[in-house]
This record gives C-alpha cells, structure tokens and sequence, in this order.
C-alpha cells in the first residue's frame, strides 16, 4: 500500500468513525468489523490504529465512553462510545469540511493544460 494511500486513509478515519458513532452508541471491535465491512475491506483496521483515534475524539469532547457490563456469568465488560452533542456539531462541520475539500480535490483533478480554470 502506498505511503498516500496511508495518508488519506488516516486523514478520513476520525470523522468515518465519528459518524458511525452517531448512528449509535458503539464499543471498539463492532466498529473494527463494520468499518472493514462498509467498506469492502478498504478499511480494514487494528486495535492499534482505531483507539489512538477514539482516545483523541474523547480528549476533543466529541465523544464519551461508558462500560457496559453484559448479565451473562463471566463476561467481560465493553467499553462503549456515544455521541456528545460537541459531536454532533463538529460531524456536521466535518462533513462539510468534506465535502468542500472534494469538490476543490476533484476539479484541482479534473484540471487540463490549455483548459479554463475559471470554467
């Protein structure tokens, strides 16, 4: 895989698993599987790439954990993650961010010697 490949990968995973986490309440290795499912392996991630990101979305306040420990005998706890209504807010400005930086990305893309850039 290459080095930009990487790159774009890390730049999108913080707001493709805050909004997972916004559809609902999530514990780490659900959002492993439904990352690598959704996107047909493209986001195939570890333990060890996804909590330095929901670590950092809980520093910023965008989201919080909470334990929920199941009533079957010897069962570990999980640890979940919700949605804070500063997440909400900052989803809706990184989508738009998004979506912003898609449109300038493919038309700076799109872009052939000799053509108007004003067009």
């Amino acid at each position: 895989m290459s080095e930009i490949d990487n790159q774009l990968k890390k730049g999108t995973l913080a707001i493709i698993v805050l909004k997972l986490i916004s559809e609902k309440d999530m514990y780490g290795y659900e959002i492993i599987q439904l990352l690598d499912k959704i996107s047909e392996g493209y986001y195939r991630v570890k333990e060890g790439t996804l909590y330095p990101i929901l670590y950092r979305l809980e520093d910023s306040g965008w989201i919080e954990s909470y334990r929920v420990i199941p009533e079957e005998e010897r069962k570990i706890p999980r640890k979940y993650y919700r949605i804070t209504s500063a997440g909400r807010e900052a989803l809706k400005e990184q989508i738009n961010l998004w979506i912003y930086f898609g449109r300038a990305t493919n038309k700076a893309l799109s872009i052939k010697f000799g053509s108007d850039i004003n067009e």
